[in-house]
């Protein structure tokens, strides 16, 4: 089985382990609602879920990168790891759990769908990546198609979509994702996928740690949030940007961002046994439109090489 994969293409590769990353971030939705829970029934705070899913992962950095001897980061590195950790271990979580105290991981899939295109876009501008129209004609249709999706699910299941100040928060978590994405993936080359994450982490140990024991709940919370908070801790904060970054690195952010298309019905089948919800036929034809346009717009794109010197 590893002689096959290690036979695959670089990008075919970048693909696959962009899809294993985005199936494990797409499950943050529900197990971040499940953590921080509603503004009706409040469990943990999200400012305790930020620090604390941080710190949890900083410990399994340090053991990592002791373990391996890992070398530390560079003078020329440290500016693109501290982009990512603003990024990926503060702006996002924070951003995403306030805004889930008070919509559901449903309408905050909505928001997943300007992934791509965020990523895509930063992307251009930091790694200077370019791509034929073709692939910004399929990032939009691609895009479109999920809003639709989301929308029509608001429709039915809910009083209807509005935008409101949570919104601004779920745009402020994407934007935040797609920098972390972005500058963590200029310095996998160098760093290697496990170490960027796992110095992204440690980095930030000097907030999350006293912050996480400062802001440790002294009132009564579900095991289902503790549970919550396990996964969003080992998972989507350390053990899924295993598989993004070196994706990211290997197939071209430009391109593997594309995959984030898939993130809103990832979340969805995640929320069939952890929130009940059913699973619709329109789920499937759906996703099967998004899966074809992003395979559309891989073949469509067309990239110069990154740029990986740090400035």
């Amino acid at each position: 089985m590893k002689a096959r994969i290690a036979s695959l293409r670089p990008e075919t590769r970048g693909m696959w382990l962009g899809v294993l990353g985005v199936a494990i971030f797409a499950v943050t939705l529900p197990m971040t609602r499940l953590a921080t829970g509603s503004a009706a029934d409040p469990q943990l705070s999200p400012w305790f879920v930020t620090f604390a899913r941080a710190a949890l992962a900083g410990g399994l950095s340090v053991a990592f990168l002791l373990l391996t001897r890992s070398p530390r980061p560079t003078p020329a590195q440290r500016k693109p790891l501290f982009l990512a950790m603003l990024g990926n271990a503060i702006g996002f979580p924070l951003l995403l759990g306030f805004a889930l105290r008070h919509v559901t991981s449903g309408h905050a899939a909505v928001f997943t769908a300007l992934l791509p295109l965020a990523t895509a876009a930063m992307s251009a501008w930091v790694l200077h990546q370019r791509a034929r129209m073709g692939f910004w004609v399929c990032a939009v249709l691609g895009g479109s198609l999920v809003v639709a999706f989301s929308l029509l699910r608001a429709y039915q299941h809910g009083p209807g979509f509005g935008l409101e100040w949570a919104d601004l928060l779920l745009v402020g978590a994407i934007a935040s994702a797609a920098v972390g994405y972005v500058y963590g993936a200029q310095v996998t080359p160098a760093l290697g996928a496990e170490r960027v994450i796992c110095w992204v982490c440690v980095m930030a140990l000097p907030l999350t740690l006293p912050s996480t024991s400062l802001l440790w709940p002294e009132h009564s919370v579900r095991a289902s949030a503790w549970l919550a908070l396990l996964y969003v801790g080992v998972f989507s904060m350390w053990a899924g940007f295993f598989a993004w970054y070196r994706g990211l690195a290997l197939g071209g952010a430009l391109k593997v961002s594309q995959t984030q298309l898939l993130q809103p019905f990832f979340s969805i089948l995640a929320a069939v046994p952890l929130l009940g919800e059913p699973l619709e036929a329109a789920t499937l034809l759906f996703a099967a439109a998004v899966v074809a346009v992003v395979f559309l717009g891989k073949r469509q794109a067309v990239t110069s090489p990154a740029t990986t010197s740090q400035r």
